[in-house]
Formats: structure tokens, sequence, C-alpha cells
């Protein structure tokens, strides 16, 4: 049986207002760190799990009994390395081609590209690699790992500043290193890869690859598809967490990092002017016992009005899930026992997020002006019954059907069962009836039936 957590935030402004979050628990894996949606324009995810497998995800909650793809041969697996990130590429259809981020012994972060099988496109065969990228760290920590395409067909990738307290090397302001940055290459070469002739840093001082600079520990990165912003949740050295936004066609942005955590001075030696920094557009401190942001998704979804273009995030410590709305964070309070790791996104736009004791949630509210299970294909059958109706293309589970009559009297009400999606009607005296379908108490549809004379 699915598990809701319930959640009322509230926040004051010239009125008060509440905003209930519920997190619907949907599945369990192991160690998730990234939640993708599927590439086929179907509603299936494809979770990384930390240790080297990515795991395909079904609309039901069960995962497919194989691996999409194995490669816990070759991944280190340890504290904050693994395998990170997954994209595919945009024509995955025809190439079935796709990459993932991940650390090799000896640290170093690897950028690669796998094919699907083309008998079974939901299997990948781990000799397919192709190693793109390869960047060596000395630390084990601030590894970065979202990788995302572009709307402009390139490869986004977040790397970490390499580790150890305050950067020590001082990668994320040296243009030269490619940790503590985004990177942004063309995959469509028969090289390991192309670098983007408008990358800002070809043929001037700093590596080709870099879009944008002065990051600690990204985690994580996404795009907002509706305005073609970036956001990046940048992980805080001692006291402050960190939310970037900027236009994802603006290059060479510094983000600032070790000159300044947050907005807040850090180590400004050596450091270029503050007027040539972009500021994150909100950060946060430690405070009631946080320490270190999980960024989402700006949720661009039909069903949750209230939530739509807000950037939906999380504190891994305090376990609460924050929601931004311009400048102003609300904080549910905390989901206790979820620390998360992740937010994915699928292709309906709806989120999810992962945390580290396996858990993946579905993310809601209970604010709907639309209904929260798609209805065009249900159908109700057979009609007019007589002992058994039965609920066709019906997906969720623990919804409840409510029998009215026409003068809107309840006169019966029931689970729809779950192995067959019936609703048992043998007691009903023939004649006219409404059926009404809930979840969570919420109506998903309602339609005229007939009990059979």
């Amino acid at each position: 049986m699915r598990k809701l957590i319930l959640i009322l935030s509230c926040a004051f402004a010239t009125e008060i207002y509440s905003q209930q979050i519920i997190l619907e628990e949907f599945a369990t894996a192991s160690n998730p760190v990234e939640i993708i949606a599927s590439p086929t324009n179907d509603n299936r995810l494809f979770v990384v799990q930390q240790s080297g497998t990515i795991r395909i995800l079904n609309t039901n909650g069960t995962f497919e009994d194989t691996n999409f793809l194995n490669i816990t041969d070759r991944v280190n697996f340890n504290g904050e390395m693994g395998l990170l990130g997954l994209a595919f590429h945009p024509d995955f259809a025809t190439n079935r081609y796709f990459y993932v981020y991940y650390n090799r012994a000896g640290r170093t972060i690897t950028v690669s590209r796998f094919t699907a099988n083309s008998a079974n496109p939901n299997t990948a065969n781990p000799s397919t690699e192709k190693v793109m990228m390869s960047i060596p760290k000395s630390e084990t920590n601030h590894n970065g790992g979202s990788i995302h395409f572009g709307a402009d067909g390139y490869l986004y990738i977040s790397t970490g500043d390499g580790g150890g307290g305050g950067d020590p090397d001082n990668n994320g302001q040296n243009r030269n290193s490619l940790l503590g940055k985004l990177l942004r290459i063309d995959v469509n070469s028969n090289n390991p890869y192309n670098v983007p002739a408008d990358n800002p840093f070809v043929g001037v001082d700093g590596a080709d690859e870099i879009w944008s600079y002065g990051l600690r520990n990204g985690w994580k990165f996404s795009f907002d598809r509706t305005t073609n912003n970036i956001w990046i949740a940048d992980v805080g050295q001692n006291l402050i967490e960190e939310i970037n936004r900027v236009p994802a066609t603006t290059p060479a942005v510094n983000y600032g990092w070790r000159c300044y955590e947050g907005n807040n001075p850090y180590n400004t030696s050596g450091c270029a002017n503050a007027s040539t920094m972009t500021f994150p557009i909100v950060d946060y401190d430690h405070s009631g016992g946080k320490c270190s942001i999980t960024g989402g998704y700006v949720y661009r979804g039909n069903l949750y009005p209230d939530l739509v273009g807000k950037y939906i995030f999380a504190d891994f410590c305090s376990q609460q899930i924050g929601i931004l709305e311009d400048t102003t964070i609300t904080w549910t309070p905390a989901f206790s026992g979820n620390s998360f790791t992740t937010f994915g996104e699928d292709n309906q736009k709806q989120l999810y997020v992962g945390a580290s004791n396996g858990k993946i949630f579905k993310v809601k509210s209970s604010n709907l002006s639309v209904n929260d299970i798609p209805t065009t294909q249900i159908l109700i059958a057979p009609l007019p019954a007589k002992n058994v109706l039965y609920i066709k293309n019906l997906n969720e589970k623990n919804v409840v059907a409510e029998i009215l009559d026409l003068a809107g009297r309840t006169i019966q009400e029931q689970n729809v069962a779950e192995n067959d999606k019936s609703v048992d009607i043998s007691l009903l005296t023939p004649g006219e009836y409404i059926l009404v379908l809930k979840k969570d108490d919420i109506k998903i549809m309602s339609q005229k039936i007939l009990k059979e004379y």
C-alpha cells in the first residue's frame, strides 16, 4: 500500500496562506542519486543508483527485473563518489546513445557514452562505453555530477571544485581547470567531443569546455524549459547554501566561489572585483539543522497550479522541502527519516524526490484545480451492469468508489479492487446511480451508471 506523508507549510506575507505538500511513496531503490525521464515519451523513469547501476522504474512503481546498465565493475562507490549522472541523447530513438557521469578508481571524474541494445533498448551493454572526458581530482568529495542536454543540443556538465575545505587549489576561480565549473560540449562528433565555437573561452585564456565557473559543488542543476533558465543549487562550505538562476544563453558567468559563499565573503584573496560576479538569487543559512542543499526543478506540470513556476528543492540534513517563489523560500516541516538526495521530472512534468534511505516519492500538493489522475482514457464497463463494474485504464492504487443515488445521497462506498479494478454492485437495487471515483479524498471523475433490472 502506498504511503502518504502530508506536511502543512505556512508563510506570512500580507495575509496567511497555507500550502500542503504531499509525498506519496512510490518505489524503493538503493542509493538513488538521479531520476531521469524516459527518452521515449512514456512516463517511465530511469533511476541512477550510486553504486553503479541504472534501473527502469515503471508507472506502477515496480522496477524492471534487469538493470538498464550495470557498471559496478568500474565505478568507485565511496562516500560522495559513484555513478552520479545520466542524460539521454536528444536523438536516442534513432542512435540509442546515453551519457553517464561517474568516478573511476583514483577518484577521476569520467563522462562516457553508452549505447542501448538494438534488440532490447531497455538494456545496455557495458562494453559499448566510449570515454569522452576524464578529469583527475585529489579528494573524494565535491564531485558535482549533474548532466543535461540544453535546448541548444549541447551537453552541460556540472563539476565540483575537487574537494578539500575552502577549495585549497582555487579550482573554482581557475579558468584553466575543469573543476568547479559548468561545462558545455558538443557530443555529435567522431572525436570524444567537440567544443562549441561560441563557448566563452575559445581562443582566449581559459579551458575551451567551460561555459561558467565559480561553483563549489553544484548538487544539482536543471533547466527550466519554459523560460530556458539554468538553476544551480550550490552546496556551501560551512554557513550558506545558495540557489543560482541565469538565462541558459548567458556565457562566462562567475558564480563567485571561493571568493564568496552565497552572498557573503569567504576568501577574497586574489579575487576579481565582486561586480564581475553573479550572486545567487537567494541563499539560506544552516539554522534549524540545515546543512546541504539538494537542487530540484521549477514545477511546470498541470496538476498542481499552486506550484507552477516555483522552484522545488530540499535540504539534506533538515529533511525539509523548500518552495522558492521569486526570492522567498517557504519551508515544510521535516519529512522525518528522509534525507533527500535528488529530484526528478517525468515527461508530464510531474516531480519526484529520492532519499538516501532508497525511497522515491511523488511530489504533490493537495490544492488541485485539475484531476490528479488523467481521466480521458478511463472507461467504466459494462454499462448497464449486473453485478460488477470494471474501471479500465486506471493505473493508480487506493482508489475509492462512491455510489450515489440521483438525489446525491451515498448508497455505498468501497475500495476499487486492486487485482482487477472492479467494483461490486451486486447489492444495489436496479436503477440509475452516480459513480464517483476518489483518491486521497479528492474527486477523480464521476459518471452515471445503470444497474440492470
